[in-house]
């Protein structure tokens, strides 16, 4: 096995919230100063309000659902560079399904353009009225996290344990924690609109050129569709930094990462602790990123004649998708053209109709 194999076997969430704290600072003050510092940090959001029953006991080496969410709510000079997103509406949902025995995991891309019925949902005491073919990503902007996580239960028919909320101005500082992270454009991006030029090439991108990366879509192959593609290769390649000698010999650079990832992001209570994330985190410890896979909700675009024209509706191959995980199955041929944690970029077939490259 070579020493990429090798670092590529290690942990994936255990390296992204354990590492940062039981390799860097080991010794007794520096422990507990680390561990309070990013313990305070993590935004406590609302439960959620479960509208059925988990259908088996949750175990801690059980398969579990968590609902990823990347948005632009609070301050973040630059992140609102599409302005189609709205105020608050989410540019990024993920759910990820872990399998029973935590060893393999997929996650399912939902574009923010798919029109839903979305449900009734409580927010502080106040109901949010059901809406009819609403847009996914206003789920967010009219009730938080947890009318996404409900809109999500309701149209899947999948229970959702946890939920994280990623703001993209942590998103930025977490990639300039790991001094960049490395990905391959295949063609040069020109954007004077949003002021985004990035040339092509395999380069490493900091920051603001990261966010703009993931976030731009108007002059990039496939549109939002090709934009959550480079969305799942970025995170694979982030985990792919974060799992590097190079990060891993450095505590100061794991503690920079962690204390930018906990204060970008907001979660459910159960999980809003250094204590509970490390728990989470310690039961992944088998996965490996050849095991982690990314794939996008199958959708289909409406028809020119109709009213909904330029937006996405669901197809019934996403019913088989929600099966697969409501039975804790691999995704079989459900899984073509999907994004590896090992590889990011796939197939060169792959990686150019979706605006990457191997």
């Amino acid at each position: 096995m070579t020493k990429a194999s090798r670092r590529q076997r290690r942990t994936v969430m255990a390296v992204i919230v354990v590492a940062e704290l039981v390799v860097a600072l080991l010794t007794g003050a520096g422990v507990v100063f680390a561990y309070n510092h990013v313990d305070s940090k993590i935004d406590e959001g609302a439960p959620i309000p479960h509208e059925f029953a988990r259908p088996e006991p949750k175990l801690p080496t059980g398969a579990f659902n968590m609902l990823v969410i990347g948005t632009d709510t609070r301050d973040c000079e630059g992140c609102g560079i599409d302005k189609e997103g709205g105020l608050g509406g989410s540019d990024m949902t993920i759910l990820l399904h872990v399998a029973d025995g935590r060893r393999t995991a997929y996650g399912i891309s939902i574009p923010r353009d798919t029109l839903v019925d979305r449900p009734e949902c409580e927010v502080d005491g106040t109901t949010v009225p059901a809406a009819a073919g609403a847009m996914w990503n206003e789920a967010l902007a009219v009730g938080g996290p947890t009318c996404t996580v409900a809109q999500v239960q309701s149209v899947t028919g999948i229970y959702v344990d946890d939920y994280i909320v990623v703001d993209f101005a942590g998103f930025k500082d977490m990639v300039d924690a790991l001094d960049g992270v490395e990905v391959c454009i295949p063609s040069d991006i020109d954007d004077p609109e949003h002021n985004i030029h990035l040339a092509a090439g395999t380069r490493k991108l900091h920051g603001d050129d990261a966010l703009a990366y993931v976030r731009q879509r108007t002059s990039t192959p496939n549109a939002d569709l090709g934009r959550m593609k480079r969305q799942q290769a970025f995170i694979a390649s982030m985990l792919n930094r974060v799992m590097s000698a190079e990060t891993l010999t450095r505590p100061d650079k794991l503690l920079r990462f962690a204390s930018a990832l906990a204060g970008s992001i907001q979660t459910n209570p159960e999980i809003a602790s250094v204590g509970e994330l490390v728990d989470l985190a310690s039961s992944l410890r088998k996965a490996d990123l050849d095991k982690i896979r990314f794939v996008t909700a199958p959708t289909t675009d409406f028809p020119t004649d109709s009213p909904n024209w330029g937006r996405l509706q669901l197809t019934p191959e996403a019913d088989e998708l929600w099966q697969k995980v409501r039975d804790d199955e691999p995704l079989g041929s459900l899984g073509r053209g999907a994004i590896s944690g090992r590889n990011p970029s796939g197939s060169k077939e792959e990686a150019a109709a979706n605006g990457l490259c191997d």
